[in-house]
């Protein structure tokens, strides 16, 4: 089994960060999204990804051979944002199997083993979160059986609140291609873009059997208030606590936060949902739902629900912030 993994995307609901780090290599717990999703793929026995990139497509790149370097990495440019037809399109010449393909939005907690125990009868496994608020979403619609009937773009109706959160596994490789040949065939949307969920409705149409999957926890991190979310489940499940080699010294510490090695904490508070990367150092300062990079520089300043780049010298601020890495915000003492 391979996967493909579409990474072209701008990112642009997380600038500035975005500006000079790609979206999936962004942070949560101390750790890149991407990395979750790797980690996965890995663990499941995954050794050869395509991944569709555009987007500051070097540093990509460059992070994942340094980081994974048992994965067999095909690096296809999405030179037109066209859409996600238009990027799963360009990984038709290296799948030749069965093949995953994941959207690197969100941390997902997933039963990966479907894959290996799905009925010879279905062509498709769509994994799909049941939301309260379906209006935001494309919603998939259902049979009785559980197979996909119809995907709906942010329903008015509750036709259903099956969300479709961006992980398919597909056994009938041939007839997803044929589906996306024949959407790239057609007139795009008014926004210029080709849907994959439309080349899923062709592979309905011929006859196939796309069945449902549940979803145990699916945390997005394509937003920033939904990165601080993610970032303070993480820190909930596992990926919290003060590192031993973390000095903090008459400040409160209010759980859960990522307190790295070298971070330097004196006085103030620090969380709930905050993590500190390696070397920080924070001086009488109040952050709460706050992710702060390495070798930043915090002092007298009252944060929350703010982003704070690696190496930023932030001095006497209140309030919410988003600045990228070697920023100087001083506000007066």
């Amino acid at each position: 089994m391979k996967a493909v993994i579409p990474l072209a995307g701008k990112g642009t609901r997380l600038r500035p960060h975005t500006h000079h780090t790609p979206k999936p290599l962004l942070k949560v717990a101390g750790t890149p999204v991407l990395a979750f999703i790797l980690d996965d793929l890995v663990a499941l026995g995954v050794t050869e990804v395509v991944f569709i990139v555009g987007h500051l497509r070097d540093t990509m790149q460059a992070w994942i051979e340094a980081e994974y370097p048992q994965l067999t990495g095909h690096y296809v440019v999405q030179e037109v944002q066209d859409g996600t037809a238009g990027a799963i399109a360009l990984a038709e010449p290296f799948v030749d199997e069965d093949v995953l393909i994941i959207f690197a939005d969100a941390v997902l907690e997933v039963d990966y083993g479907l894959t290996k125990t799905l009925g010879a009868e279905y062509a498709a496994l769509l994994w799909a979160k049941e939301v309260e608020d379906y209006q935001r979403f494309g919603v998939i619609v259902t049979n009785e059986d559980g197979t996909m009937k119809q995907i709906v773009e942010k329903p008015s109706e509750p036709v259903s609140k099956l969300a479709n959160i961006g992980l398919y596994y597909i056994r009938d490789h041939e007839l997803l291609f044929e589906g996306v040949r024949h959407t790239l065939a057609t007139d795009p949307s008014p926004s210029g873009e080709y849907y994959l969920t439309d080349a899923f409705q062709y592979m309905v149409d011929q006859g196939a059997k796309l069945v449902t999957a549940p979803v145990d926890g699916w945390w997005d991190a394509g937003k920033p208030e939904t990165l601080f979310e993610t970032n303070g489940h993480l820190l909930e499940t596992g990926w919290g606590g003060v590192d031993p080699d973390a000095t903090v010294e008459g400040a409160e510490i209010i759980e859960p936060v990522r307190i790295e090695p070298g971070v330097v904490v004196r006085g103030g508070r620090i969380g709930p949902n905050v993590t500190l990367e390696a070397e920080t150092v924070v001086q009488d300062s109040e952050l709460k739902d706050c992710v702060v990079g390495p070798q930043a520089y915090l002092e007298r300043v009252k944060l929350h629900d703010s982003m704070v780049g690696g190496s930023a010298d932030v001095r006497d601020v209140t309030g919410s912030m988003r600045i990228t890495d070697h920023s100087v915000v001083h506000g007066e003492g």
